[in-house]
């Protein structure tokens, strides 16, 4: 009897687990498909994955967090836009990200925008709903500056895909 309650003990922590495990998008038009039947905006993680320690802080401080895995879960589709130097990247994903971090002008890392995807003749549009980085105090810190930024009003802008 015991083994079964052990067994079953061991399970269910292995399904809670893998339910707080997020989907990163790494695709724009796939991201933009799920933000459009979902409805939720788009959360463009900026990153340099293997090298960036900022980058790899938030990670671990924010974003593989149960609080953080509940409030994306209900709230936005995630897309992750590495830049690493060691990982290799298939060239189409390497052009894409390259061809955002220069229509959002992000000179740094992490940095997070928010926006709201539609697609339109082949074109890209995205509305900017506000961008950040690493926030000092863990989940809850973060995910206040999230809500807040969320809470705002979009502006255009264009990304153009082949």
């Amino acid at each position: 009897m015991k083994k079964i309650a052990i067994t079953l003990f061991l399970v269910l922590g292995s399904l809670t687990i893998q339910s707080q495990e997020l989907t990163w998008q790494t695709d724009m038009n796939r991201a933009l498909e799920i933000s459009k039947k979902s409805q939720k905006p788009l959360f463009l993680f900026f990153t340099g994955s293997d090298w960036c320690g900022w980058c790899i802080r938030l990670q671990k401080e924010v974003f593989k967090t149960p609080e953080f895995a509940k409030w994306a879960k209900d709230n936005v589709i995630l897309v992750e836009l590495d830049f690493p130097r060691s990982t290799p990247q298939q060239p189409e994903i390497k052009k894409q990200n390259a061809e955002l971090q220069q229509t959002f002008a992000v000179q740094g890392y992490p940095t997070v925008w928010f926006v709201k995807g539609s697609k339109k003749d082949g074109k890209i549009n995205l509305e900017k709903l506000g961008s950040t980085g690493y926030v000092a105090g863990g989940p809850t810190a973060w995910l206040a500056v999230a809500d807040k930024i969320l809470a705002n009003k979009p502006t255009k802008t264009a990304y153009t895909t082949n």
